[in-house]
């Protein structure tokens, strides 16, 4: 039998009647009674561990440093039966799930109880947005039960067209896990940079971790400051880098998904090994410009020994990341050299394939039975619908939300991630006052909160394939991690909560008025955020 558990923080204090404070959480928790009286947190506020619970000592050490960093509050772990925090697990048959809790707080006590530690770190990140900045550290008597909507909570990031040093992508973990977001999709390689090392194949970071930036091209566009010599531009990251990033990651209850780009935008890789290409032609790294003249960016499925040099290159990945999925894009493939390969053509007619999006279908499939040998399921964006889905698939719908339906109509599990409005590197306010940015589409906070993942064309049944939503922050225009942060914050805060509240919880504004007080947690954090007027159509 699979055994459940109960985790519970207990906090406890004197009893202190004050005035009930305002709510300012986010995302909205599913239900919220309030009760009379408040809380006080004062110098005889304390953590104390269960001698038998060592193994929750980490949530016990988070939470101390959040109230000391973000409050000024002192709360010290004491081991004596008086403590006033108290963390315990015991057998518990609760109905909220791995990620649900329950929060209470009463005048001379709080507790949080959950099934596993995953919820308890939830309902620490509820009881620290209830905490005041200013002022007497008072919160209300209440009882809160809470659990998400979706399993899915994602943002993506991408670290090829700029990269972002170890520390800065820390700092995105926290800020994903300050929202109860708890998948990190982490875009590693595309066509203007390589960014994980291979150990097997150390050029694809001597050489594709590394390009030029010409006058003329998105990066000088973007920063006009660079003058008129070309820059080279690029890095990655070493594995026990990666490690480290998933096990920040993993303390925060987020699971870290590679991306490793296939067959298409591969051009970072070619540049390194480019017999793997049709053209088996030396080549350069893309800048932010596009393709350079004459580039590939497409593997060769007609080469036997691409899919040998991938799977090796896989083998580390899966070595290195432990999650279920693997991302492997399968977006955006330009066919036009596969049409003029004759070892392509010949693969073509030898499998019975019908054209060339059967040969990316084919390709897919090799990977993805490859990756279910190891126990691991394929993520890909919609096009990987094109000439047949691998089996088990997990399909990331981002050109609209018709891929997703037709996914999920086929029985796979879909993450619904339209570009409009779900891509944050796109404006979100008028493109005249706004830095430079995607312009396809203006996703302000506004269409982002009032977005629904489930489509309406899905019926009971289908509709349960939708596994949740994921932002995504494409950043050739991107700059400094300052500019990231501007183009993830608030817009983040509304995705957070369409994918963890209930539809009927939602409601545009009473989220705007709880912003206030998380713009002073940006501010106190150092997070840059857009201040203007959210209202923009």
């Amino acid at each position: 039998m699979k055994k459940t558990f109960l985790v519970s923080l207990i906090i406890s204090f004197a009893f202190v009647s004050l005035a009930q404070t305002s709510l300012n959480i986010v995302p909205r928790p599913q239900t919220i009674e309030m009760k009379n009286g408040n809380f006080l947190l004062d110098k005889n506020f304390s953590i104390r561990i269960s001698p038998n619970q060592n193994d929750l000592k980490e949530l016990a050490d988070y939470t101390q440093r959040q109230l000391k960093n973000r409050f000024g509050i002192k709360a010290p772990q004491n081991k004596k039966s008086t403590g006033n925090v108290f963390l315990s697990i015991e057998k518990d048959s609760a109905d909220w799930g791995e990620e649900g809790y329950a929060l209470t707080i009463n005048p001379d006590q709080i507790s949080i109880t959950a099934n596993n530690p995953k919820g308890l770190f939830y309902g620490i990140q509820t009881f620290l947005q209830i905490i005041p900045f200013e002022g007497r550290k008072e919160i209300p008597c209440l009882f809160i039960k809470d659990k998400p909507h979706f399993a899915w909570r994602g943002m993506m990031l991408d670290v090829s067209r700029h990269f972002f040093t170890i520390k800065e992508v820390k700092e995105f973990l926290d800020i994903m896990a300050t929202y109860k977001m708890n998948v990190f999709h982490w875009h590693l390689t595309d066509d203007q940079g390589w960014r994980l090392e291979i150990k097997r194949y150390p050029k694809l970071t001597s050489v594709g971790a590394w390009r030029m930036e010409e006058p003329g091209a998105v990066f000088y566009r973007k920063d006009s400051s660079i003058g008129i010599q070309a820059k080279r531009y690029g890095g990655f990251y070493t594995q026990k880098e990666a490690r480290e990033i998933i096990a920040y990651a993993k303390e925060r209850n987020i699971t870290v998904i590679p991306e490793i780009e296939m067959p298409g935008h591969s051009e970072a890789a070619l540049a390194a090994y480019p017999r793997f290409s049709c053209r088996q032609q030396p080549q350069t790294v893309s800048n932010a410009s596009g393709d350079p003249l004459g580039s590939s960016s497409n593997y060769c499925p007609g080469n036997d020994s691409t899919f040998a040099f991938l799977e090796n290159i896989l083998t580390e990945v899966m070595q290195i990341f432990p999650s279920k999925y693997i991302h492997i894009g399968g977006d955006e493939v330009d066919k036009t050299e596969w049409k003029n390969d004759p070892k392509c053509q010949a693969l073509i007619k030898e499998k019975d394939l019908k054209n060339e999006e059967g040969l990316q279908s084919y390709f897919i499939h090799h990977i993805a039975e490859f990756l279910k040998k190891h126990g691991k399921t394929i993520i890909g964006w919609d096009e990987t619908l094109e000439g047949g889905l691998a089996p088990d698939a997990v399909v990331q719908s981002w050109r609209g939300i018709n891929g997703g339906i037709k996914a999920a109509q086929l029985k796979h599990d879909v993450i619904m991630s339209p570009a409009n409005p779900l891509y944050f590197n796109r404006y979100q306010g008028n493109p005249k006052t706004e830095p430079l940015a995607a312009k396809w589409s203006v996703n302000t906070l506004k269409k982002v909160y009032e977005y629904e993942p489930v489509p309406s064309q899905l019926d009971s049944i289908d509709a349960k394939f939708i596994i949740g939503s994921e932002g995504a922050i494409w950043t050739e225009f991107f700059k400094t991690n300052s500019y990231a942060q501007y183009m993830l914050l608030p817009r983040l805060l509304a995705l957070s909560e369409l994918t963890w509240s209930e539809s009927e919880n939602k409601n545009w504004d009473n989220f705007l008025k709880r912003l206030p007080y998380q713009f002073k947690l940006f501010e106190l954090e150092k997070w840059n955020y857009d201040k203007k007027d959210t209202g923009y159509e």
